[in-house]
């Protein structure tokens, strides 16, 4: 058990010292970095990319072939 769990303990050591020992500078630019992620990732999925397929069927069998229909539907 001690083998599967030291590499990732080993890689969290690693982050972690290196984020610990970053400069000011660097520590803002990581801030910045990861609000502009949560932009992208949170808020412009929730407003411009809606859940189109639970609004228009309310089952998974449903759900499924309708895709299924769109990805074989010739044009």
């Amino acid at each position: 058990m001690n083998r599967l769990i030291l590499p990732f303990v080993r890689i969290f050591r690693f982050y972690y010292d290196g984020f610990s020992s970053m400069s000011w500078w660097g520590k803002r630019v990581w801030i910045i970095i990861i609000i502009k992620l949560f932009l992208i990732f949170i808020v412009l999925k929730i407003f411009f990319f809606p859940d189109f397929l639970h609004r228009k069927y309310k089952t998974d069998k449903q759900k499924s072939e309708y895709v299924l229909e769109q990805l074989t539907k010739s044009k």
